[in-house]
């Protein structure tokens, strides 16, 4: 990820973020729209940094870019949400604006770390108030025993921790005896293990 930015004392946090934000919506550059994008989501990772990204409304830019077709941008806008999620408020307002949807989808991603950041998003939620029942949907389980033979190391240890901690046993043995046909359209990323097909 990109290098984290330093602040000018003078403009303050809140101001720095602003203008941050301001250049991700602005510019034409797409290297631009990835450096911003990747500095937005290493502000994330600070707690401190969570109220002024929900007053700027950085959560809802992050799900937005789940949906460009530029990888690189929903890998860092993944990895923002991920750094966001252990808050409760921002478990919240990813539920209740339909961003579970968005990043089940990227569990679709052939960039392997959007994927492991797009199962760590899934956990943060399901650990949250009123889990979505979306997480557990079988075609979700059905995938994360496909991930579980990766080749990947991480993403193995990640996918069966998802299913050892977040998926009733039951629901892991429906998963294994149902048709692997739905889960199509899941495959592993790039340089994993076997492809879900």
């Amino acid at each position: 990820m990109a290098q984290k930015p330093k602040l000018d004392p003078h403009v303050g946090r809140l101001g720095y973020l602003q203008a941050l934000v301001t250049e991700f919506q602005e510019t034409q550059s797409q290297d631009a729209r990835e450096q911003v994008l990747a500095n937005l989501a290493n502000f994330a990772y600070d707690p401190n940094n969570y109220p002024y990204l929900r007053q700027l409304q950085v959560l809802d830019l992050f799900l937005d870019s789940l949906s460009e077709e530029n990888e690189t941008l929903v890998e860092f806008a993944l990895g923002g949400l991920c750094n966001l999620c252990p808050d409760r408020a921002n478990q919240e307002h990813i539920v209740q604006t339909g961003g579970v949807p968005l990043v089940i989808n990227c569990l679709s991603s052939p960039n392997e770390e959007t994927v492991l950041s797009a199962i760590t998003t899934l956990m943060f939620l399901s650990s949250g108030p009123g889990r979505p029942a979306e997480i557990n949907a079988l075609p979700v389980v059905q995938c994360m025993l496909r991930f579980s033979l990766s080749a990947s190391a991480r993403l193995r240890n990640l996918a069966r921790v998802f299913l050892e901690d977040f998926c009733s046993p039951s629901l892991v043995a429906e998963a294994r005896s149902r048709d692997a046909q739905s889960a199509l359209g899941i495959p592993l990323p790039r340089a994993s293990g076997p492809q879900c097909s």
